[in-house]
């Protein structure tokens, strides 16, 4: 970005090489360390050291190149002005990952102190410019989305031991809807693995499928144990740095809308409308560091959980947790390392409107007093900021208004008589030896001091004609510099008297001086002041506000000045020259300039031998040159820089006439461009350097638009700062980074009692149209993890900007002609359009759908992703509709049809539409038919219009069903339920609309048939051909190719050849007779198979006993057996 002044380049540290030491001896020895061979040395040969293969060549220079593509963006306007709100860093992960311990050990990291519990966003003070909240997200899906919302960087908190779980890819596909910020994996417990290969290859594994689902190379981290009960100081410091040196992206979405994160929550409602009605609409305040973009008052807010809410206050109060005010540091001391958690109950001090809190350790010190005369006793490490601070307020000596009628402003630098008569005579001693105590440890007046910081304020701002570096105006003498005050000086110990900063006093003891010029002598008590300031200043690394002490201690030199006639008289002469060299405003010297008229006494000896500029001498008219401003022109060297100007000089330098010649460009003769003497053609440079630079048009367009937006952003800001505080207020509302406060009333009581500091509390402003409620028309795609397929108007959970509502959606998807189709359910792997009734929203916003919100349903919680593309009030998805009659007269190729229409309107409605029967015949529909005498309904109560004469291609029958394909509009649901998660307790899951499915399931109601829609089991016979039969005669005149081939010789004579065979009657007696003969023989052999067959069984039983019997008798023989030879060969033994 272009610098604040919006001239000239940001000024670069020049690179200083080693003049001694290992690094110089080194360089030294190779060569001279600038590249010069030694005299007796070979030179380097410059093509060994050239690519040795054109593939490799050609690989890496397109590798530079997609680095360079990626790398480009579209510069993005930044328009936040001051300081950055904190860096929010959110710690997600499954439950039992070790994500409050994480958090417990980077905030001791960055403050030394012990947390005991982690409840809501803890802010620290990480840098000199940087501070980070952290936020622990909770596991239940309400809780991710929020946090989502809102992260700066995301630490993925991974147990190494288990895997990767569902949590961590459900928050991954949130971030990826809301913008997808930074991230960063963090793999915990790998001190169980045992196996040191076992160890390797899971990192590996991990490392790998964490890439697959963000990208190549995103940062893993490894903690690799745990050490009492803590990770290792080295591992957190190292996760510290890599946290520190990330910068966050600019999200559009929250560029374009304000928003906070509540760190602190009250409830402000009269105890008596409570009292009197327990659930009566409460006042509530929320404070938090305001991001996104400027808020104004009367915006709309959404709090997440709880609904759109109407701002009733809105203030700015003093950052509880601000920034070290010093700009030369290389770190912080401990001191300085503030943080401010409120719901975790840690942290100094609270602000408020209209009063400051102070929480102080009882064992550090101790207030009241033992006896009147007696001093209070001292316990603990010494005074601190709570303890001068609430010291300072036990006895004051005046009230506020007391000392603002005391107070009044001197014209002249000097207290009038009547002033100089009510001041004591040691006054000056006294605020001496004050702050003496304070620069040597002692205890701090608590009257003495704040009245002298407030004289010292006061006297500095009477003093601003004569110091221009101390230009203050009533409202910063008010408000501002007294909270700069107590932040930079009371919160920091000064540091011992024998250190300082050199800078800081070179240029304080300047100021002094040039004032001072013209001043004769200074008072005895500006001396001793002088004195003891050396002792008071504290260095740039160990406090973090010298410039506002410093000020003070100026202007109480000031103010004890004694009165000089001189300066009463005749001022002091502002120029240019002094103004710029005291950092003034030139306006203050065309105000004054009747009175710089007349000069001291030897003021122009005293500026005779300083060097005075040409713009300068425009200041004052003066008849007298000084020699300082007129040049030697007996030099030979300025003589030689003007001889190219003259007949005499040479005159092809004619292009660098008054601009320096760099010496080190002396190389550009070589190898620049020639011209060919002989054909006069012109070679240009083959250079690498030349070759970028003509490819480059780009980049100086990028830098170009760069500028652009910083000037333009300069010009905004300066624009504005001719305000003052309340007028900027309401034309560019409260600007990012600062701590405000909201006040909301009308809020359900349900919000006050179930409050839980766990889950983070989303307060995001809403823009214009955004709080009106319409149609709006998504891309969306089913998640390829969720197991079932969604069906239209069913119930589902989108989360769209900063709201949360329940809505059913209708599918559909875009034919060739442009026309909207309704889908039943979603298709698989592509997008479909999906049109709902809610808030809306401005196109390419995030949508994400969910549709449970309770852990044990389901697996994957994530529905569908997608994107709003537009928002309209009408629907426009249509449906197919199919318009089925029966024809009830029909002529040649004309027929009278009834059924499909209702009334002879509808008829003249679709005059001309395309019809067809199911058998394939096309026809359309001519006109309404009338209805003649022979043509009356037979039935009772049949209609007798919406019968329609249609044409045919064909004669169709009176069994033809004719119908029409046509479509209609589809009726989207207007329901939209905004999610109350914040209304109830957060063990409680939030129930909203049940799908259909839930419903049946719930009430055991069984899902319902058509009997048209089954399909049934077709059934058809299958048809046998008889074979033909060729005659014998013809098949002799067939070719071969045609004769019957394959046809089975017959083994039986055929049924026609057989000869019938008649029996007489004694035959058929005969025959009779056999055949009962045959049946007794059947029957007497049945029964004798099934006695046999019984016998069978009962032998096989008896078998199977007698077995049994033998076995055991046979194993009771084998026992004896045994037993017999085990007593012989023991007998044996013996």
């Amino acid at each position: 970005m272009a610098p604040a002044d919006g001239g000239g380049e940001q000024p670069h540290k020049a690179h200083r090489q080693h003049k001694s030491g290992a690094k110089a001896r080194k360089k030294k020895g190779k060569g001279g360390g600038g590249g010069d061979d030694d005299a007796g040395g070979e030179k380097k040969n410059p093509k060994a050291f050239a690519f040795q293969s054109a593939a490799k060549a050609k690989r890496l220079q397109a590798r530079s190149a997609e680095i360079e593509q990626r790398r480009l963006h579209v510069p993005i306007m930044d328009r936040s002005i001051g300081e950055p709100p904190p860096f929010v860093v959110v710690v997600q992960g499954p439950p039992q990952v070790g994500k409050s311990l994480l958090i417990k050990c980077l905030v001791k990291h960055y403050t030394k102190q012990n947390l005991s519990e982690v409840r809501g966003p803890i802010t620290v003070v990480s840098g000199k410019s940087r501070r980070v909240q952290f936020l622990e997200c909770p596991n239940d899906i309400n809780g991710m989305i929020d946090a989502a919302k809102i992260a700066d960087l995301a630490l993925l908190l991974i147990d190494g031991s288990y895997g990767f779980e569902m949590d961590t890819f459900e928050f991954l596909n949130i971030m990826q809807v809301h913008g997808f910020p930074k991230v960063m994996g963090v793999l915990t417990h790998l001190d169980k693995f045992k196996d040191v290969k076992k160890l390797r290859k899971t990192k590996q594994r991990l490392k790998h499928r964490f890439w697959a689902e963000i990208k190549e190379g995103a940062k893993l981290f490894y903690l690799s144990g745990l050490i009492h009960g803590k990770y290792t100081k080295r591992e957190v410091h190292n996760l510290a740095r890599f946290i520190s040196v990330i910068k966050p992206i600019p999200l559009s979405w929250r560029m374009a809308h304000p928003y906070l994160l509540v760190d602190r929550f009250e409830d402000v409602t009269p105890q008596e409308s409570v009292r009197l009605n327990r659930k009566c609409d409460r006042k509530i305040t929320l404070y938090g560091y305001l991001r996104g973009c400027n808020m104004k008052r009367g915006t709309k807010v959404h709090i997440t959980g709880a609904g759109d809410f109407s701002l009733s206050g809105l203030t700015s109060l003093a950052d509880p947790c601000p920034l070290p005010s010093s700009a030369k540091k290389r770190g912080l001391r401990d001191k300085e390392k503030l943080f401010y958690a409120p719901m975790s109950g840690l942290g100094d001090l609270l602000y408020d409107k209209d009063a400051v809190y102070i929480t102080l350790n009882d064992h550090l010190v101790q207030f009241s007093k033992t006896d009147e005369n007696d001093a209070p006793k001292k316990q603990g490490k010494g005074p601190d900021l709570g303890k001068g601070l609430v010291k300072s307020l036990h006895n004051p000596r005046f009230s506020l208004n007391e000392k603002l009628e005391q107070s009044s402003i001197d014209l002249f630098g000097t207290k009038s008589a009547a002033q100089a008569k009510d001041v004591p005579a040691n006054q000056n001693d006294q605020g001496d030896a004050n702050i003496s105590e304070q620069a040597d440890g002692n205890n701090i007046s608590n009257a003495d001091t704040l009245e002298s910081n407030e004289k010292s304020y006061s006297e500095c701002s009477s003093d601003s004609e004569h110091d221009n570096d101390i230009q203050l105006s009533d409202h910063e003498v008010g408000l501002r510099e007294k909270v700069e005050f107590f932040d930079g000086r009371l919160r920091r110990k000064a540091v011992s008297a024998n250190f300082k900063d050199d800078d800081d006093d070179e240029s304080g003891d300047d100021d002094v001086d040039s004032e001072d010029s013209g001043d004769d002598q200074l008072s005895e008590g500006s001396v001793s002041l002088d004195d003891n300031e050396e002792a008071l200043v504290d260095s740039d690394d160990e406090t973090g506000n010298n410039s506002k002490w410093k000020e003070s201690l100026l202007a109480r030199t000031l103010s004890r000045r004694s009165a000089n006639l001189m300066q009463l008289v005749y001022g002091q002469a502002s120029t240019k020259l002094d103004n710029i060299r005291s950092g003034g405003n030139d306006s203050d010297a065309e105000e004054s300039s009747d009175e710089d008229f007349f000069f001291p006494k030897g003021h122009k000896k005293q500026t005779k031998n300083e060097s005075t500029s040409f713009d300068d001498m425009d200041a004052e008219d003066y008849s007298k040159f000084f020699k300082a401003e007129l040049r030697d022109w007996s030099d030979e060297d300025l003589i030689k820089s003007i001889r190219d100007r003259f007949v005499t000089g040479n005159w092809s330098k004619a292009a660098l006439r008054g601009q320096e010649i760099n010496e080190n460009e002396e190389d550009d003769d070589v190898y620049g461009d020639f011209e060919d003497l002989e054909t006069g053609e012109v070679h240009t440079s083959n250079t690498y350097e030349n070759r970028a630079g003509n490819g480059d048009a780009h980049k100086q367009d990028d830098l170009a638009l760069k500028e652009e937006i910083a000037i333009r952003k300069q010009m905004n800001i300066s624009e504005l700062d001719e305000l003052d505080e309340d007028s900027r207020v309401e034309v560019e509302g409260f600007r990012t980074g600062s701590y405000i406060r909201l006040e909301v009333h009308g809020v359900p009581f349900e919000l006050v009692e179930y409050f839980d500091p766990c889950h983070p509390i989303l307060v995001g402003g809403i823009g214009l149209g955004e709080e009106n409620t319409g149609y709006m028309q998504a891309s969306l795609k089913r998640h390829r993890w969720h197991r079932k397929v969604l069906k239209t108007k069913d119930p589902i959970i989108v989360s769209i900007g900063w709201r949360r509502f329940q809505t059913t959606p209708v599918y559909a998807i875009e034919d060739r002609n442009g026309r909207h189709r309704m889908l039943k359910y979603t298709p698989e792997h592509m997008h479909c359009f999906a049109m709902f009734w809610g808030p809306l929203a401005p196109p390419k916003s995030g949508v994400l759908a969910v549709q449970h919100l309770s852990n044990a349903q389901v697996p994957f919680r994530i529905t569908a992703t997608g994107w709003i593309q537009e928002f309209n009030n009408t629907a426009r998805i249509m449906k197919k509709i199919k318009l089925t009659s029966v024809p009830c007269k029909i002529f040649k190729k004309t027929a009278l049809v009834k059924g499909m229409f209702t009334s002879d309107l509808e008829v003249a409605r679709f005059e001309g539409a395309a019809i067809r029967t199911v058998s394939g015949i096309r026809g359309q529909v001519k006109k309404a038919a009338k209805i003649e005498p022979g043509d009356m309904p037979k039935r009772k109560g049949e209609s007798t219009e919406g019968i329609a004469r249609c044409t045919f291609e064909d004669r169709i029958l009176m069994s033809d069903i004719v119908f029409m394909r046509a479509w209609v509009n589809v009726e989207v649901p207007t329901y939209c339920n905004l999610v109350t998660t914040a209304l109830q307790p957060r063990d409680q899951t939030w129930q909203g609309m049940r799908t259909t499915a839930e419903l049946r399931r719930a009430h055991n109601i069984p899902i319902p048939h058509n009997k048209d829609s089954a399909y049934k089991p077709i059934e058809r016979k299958v048809r046998k051909f008889n074979p033909i039969e060729i005659p014998a005669k013809l098949q002799h005149l067939l070719p071969f190719k045609s004769k019957p081939k394959d046809t089975p010789k017959r083994t039986k004579t055929p049924v026609e050849n057989r000869v019938p065979v008649l029996m007489q009657p004694s035959e058929k007696k005969t025959y009779a007779a056999i055949q009962q003969l045959r049946l007794l023989k059947h029957e007497k052999a049945r029964k004798k198979k099934i006695q046999d067959e019984k016998k069978k069984k009962a032998y096989e039983a008896e078998k199977a006993k007698t077995e049994q019997l033998t076995k055991k008798r046979q194993r009771e023989e084998r026992r004896v057996r045994y037993r017999e030879e085990d007593k012989q060969k023991k007998r044996a033994r013996r």
